[in-house]
């Protein structure tokens, strides 16, 4: 059986790679000129940025996390999460509600204060249950944690208003915390949350590409890159698959590819399910890579919620996590902005965009102009899924669909799923768990 998979990411690899293992004729379709999709990386004049964001080796989900690691064997770097918020000028354990004690007084506080009686409502019943984000951020951490950080910095990176976000995906992925932990932080006791990130891993050398190449090492004969897919057709029991040249065919399609792509390039779709498609929500990302003369502060990365410090809403430092990511000397900060496509921020220049960074750095004591040895800026149109009130009943409709068609969507663009690395690879292991015929 010859299995097509559209698109090279981390998930379409990850699951051409099992079922190549166990026994299945596999091709790979990706449109770029190379693979790895967001977990792609560049290397120039010594610096190592992902060009896809921020990626980091952790997982609750130990058989994902043990695949990982295995493929980076022996080229791993193992460390302490040492995570900040940029907060009124000083730098607030993270998460926020497990660096109280680093606030203001007044802001310390305000959000204890808050938080306790908020707690105690919701014991005694007096609050209603939440409807929209927003409103189960004031519930969960109260007015003053909500207010200091959490909307903030929810409205920064996702471009969008929390009251007009779902709220069935934060269970899991915005842990609730313990009450105990959220006094004790207040009073200056260390106490830990997400531990499942407090140790990461980062390869040594390569970038975080270096776990795609891995993965898809058994299977480099059967990619083909720069084959753009733009028709997905079913005849006569197999799939033919073009791009607008040449046609592969194939028995059974998978798409990891933006299911938005994958709409596109089907005959006869529906306009309900064209409409509900288009109506799907997603930032895009703008990395912008600096390499600098000099050290960088002792954080793994840094969350910066406040507007008027500029664009950027996270920045991370490479050369925290690889030895091997910066020249000797030298130290690597990555400042990622999420923006709308096609907004303002899409349309500045590279030089603007640097520039708009170094400003924030600079106010922030990070680095000085003259320290800049390196820059550049990548682009991806598509980084993060945005969970809008009716997210739930439009990929319903795109789901369906793709599945009366036969098409299975896997990953994170495809299935349209706020997935980490870990959890893109959860959803592929779990495919191939439950299609054993593939």
């Amino acid at each position: 059986m010859t299995i097509a998979i559209l698109g090279g990411g981390l998930s379409g690899l990850a699951l051409a790679r099992l079922l190549h293992e166990r026994g299945n004729d596999v091709v790979v379709l990706e449109a770029e000129p190379a693979y790895g999709g967001l977990c792609r990386s560049k290397n120039e004049q010594g610096f190592t940025f992902d060009i896809g964001g921020s990626h980091i080796i952790f997982s609750r989900d130990t058989e994902v996390l043990a695949f990982m690691r295995r493929m980076i064997e022996r080229n791993e770097q193992r460390n302490d999460r040492n995570t900040k918020i940029f907060y009124k000028d000083q730098y607030v354990k993270y998460p926020f509600e497990n660096g109280l004690f680093n606030l203001p007084h007044q802001d310390r506080f305000f959000c204890i204060n808050e938080f306790v009686k908020t707690h105690v409502a919701v014991e005694k019943g007096e609050l209603t249950a939440p409807e929209n984000f927003r409103e189960w951020i004031y519930y969960t951490f109260g007015k003053g944690i909500a207010e200091c950080y959490m909307v903030p910095y929810n409205e920064k990176i996702w471009k969008f208003p929390t009251d007009q976000m779902s709220l069935h995906w934060v269970d899991g992925r915005i842990p609730r915390p313990p009450i105990e932990d959220v006094i004790k932080s207040a009073i200056g006791i260390s106490t830990e949350g997400y531990t499942h990130q407090s140790i990461f891993s980062y390869p040594l050398d390569g970038g975080i590409e270096a776990l795609v190449s891995a993965i898809a090492q058994p299977i480099q004969d059967r990619i083909r890159t720069g084959f753009c897919v733009t028709s997905v057709r079913k005849k006569g029991g197999v799939f033919e698959i073009s791009d607008g040249s040449e046609v592969i065919v194939a028995d059974q399609c998978i798409s990891t590819m933006p299911v938005q792509h994958l709409i596109t390039a089907l005959d006869g779709v529906p306009d309900r399910v064209k409409e509900a498609c288009t109506a799907l929500r997603y930032n895009a990302l703008v990395c912008v890579n600096i390499g600098i003369l000099g050290t960088v502060p002792d954080i793994s990365w840094l969350y910066i919620p406040e507007i008027a410090l500029g664009m950027t809403n996270r920045i991370s430092f490479p050369s925290n996590y690889s030895a091997h990511a910066a020249p000797g000397g030298c130290g690597s900060i990555l400042a990622e902005i999420t923006h709308q496509p096609g907004d303002s921020v899409s349309r500045m220049d590279d030089a603007v965009l640097i520039d708009q960074v170094v400003t924030t750095l600079e106010a922030m004591q990070i680095l000085t102009k003259e320290q800049i040895v390196y820059s550049t800026v990548e682009r991806q149109p598509y980084a993060y899924v945005v969970y809008d009130l009716d997210y739930q009943k439009n990929i319903a409709i795109v789901r369906d669909y793709c599945k009366s068609v036969g098409i299975p969507l896997v990953g994170r663009f495809s299935q349209f799923e706020y997935l980490n690395m870990d959890g893109c690879l959860r959803s592929v292991m779990d495919f191939v768990a439950l299609h054993p015929d593939s």
